[in-house]
């Protein structure tokens, strides 16, 4: 069973040591994402239809909003792994060189004996809960720096590309995201959404993926994991009022869909949370 050995939160954004034997469901989140392998088999990450491996010197870079899924390659197993889910607002305030949203220049990044050696002091200090580590914060910061800058290396555009460059969106889409922003929670319709700005199902489904890079419906489901994660790490109310506020008819639908985005049950990922 899956299960989060450590999770920090802090104003970089989370970072989890997780223990994972299990797969999960295609999902995408707004932040920057790294996933490193620390000790067991290998695991394996697929970003946008293509399979990376989260082995020894191999980690991951996912870019905001890019869908991926976690499997194992030895099922029952379980990969340790550390997770960074970076804000890009704090991205932007550490890089030398982004003036947007985190996007990586490729997924797969080399482990060198530098970002190795951070790995393993960041998941040595997240295993020791009571150790005060002021480090947490630059050590983060040297991580991700790092991982972007080689994501760069030898791509047709260069270090100096600094994102993707979409055009403005369309002012429909814009209200559906402002809708969606509003409502996740309150059993929103997402074919209600269409239907509020004016686009017939397979059009807005259609404008939705080209213009953001997800579904409706995953772009939902990454809201609803952002309030979940948010009102369980900073409060005492009950994993099932919390279900019941997010739209879930019981604890047990909750648990499901956190299990399947987010790997381990509610009630775990609370229990391991400290922030920062």
């Amino acid at each position: 069973m899956s299960v989060p050995v450590a999770i920090c939160h802090g104003n970089f954004g989370r970072v989890c040591l997780f223990r994972v034997d299990r797969a999960m469901v295609p999902h995408a989140h707004r932040e920057g994402h790294l996933v490193f392998h620390v000790e067991g088999p290998a695991g394996e990450l697929e970003v946008d239809g293509r399979t990376w491996p989260v082995a020894p010197g191999q980690a991951v870079a996912v870019s905001p909003w890019q869908t991926h899924i976690y499997r194992p390659v030895v099922p029952g197993v379980p990969v340790l792994t550390l997770v960074l889910y970076i804000r890009p607002a704090w991205f932007i305030e550490t890089a030398r060189s982004a003036t947007a949203s985190l996007n990586f220049g490729r997924v797969g990044i080399e482990v060198t004996d530098q970002l190795s050696r951070l790995v393993f002091l960041t998941a040595h200090a997240m295993l020791d809960p009571d150790r005060d580590d002021p480090a947490m914060e630059e050590r983060l910061s040297g991580l991700t720096q790092i991982a972007y800058d080689q994501s760069w290396q030898w791509t047709p555009r260069g270090s100096a590309f600094t994102g993707h460059c979409r055009g403005t969106r369309d002012f429909r889409i814009r209200k559906a995201l402002r809708l969606l922003q509003e409502g996740a929670g309150d059993s929103l319709d997402v074919d209600g959404v269409a239907r509020e700005v004016g686009l017939s199902r397979p059009h807005f489904y259609k404008l939705f993926r080209e213009q953001v890079g997800v579904t409706p419906k995953l772009y939902l489901n990454a809201l609803l994991m952002e309030r979940a994660i948010e009102r369980l790490s900073d409060g005492q109310q009950p994993v099932a009022d919390i279900g019941f506020d997010l739209g879930f008819s019981g604890q047990a639908s909750f648990s499901r869909f956190f299990i399947a985005n987010g790997v381990v049950a509610p009630s775990a990922y609370r229990r391991s949370v400290q922030v920062g």
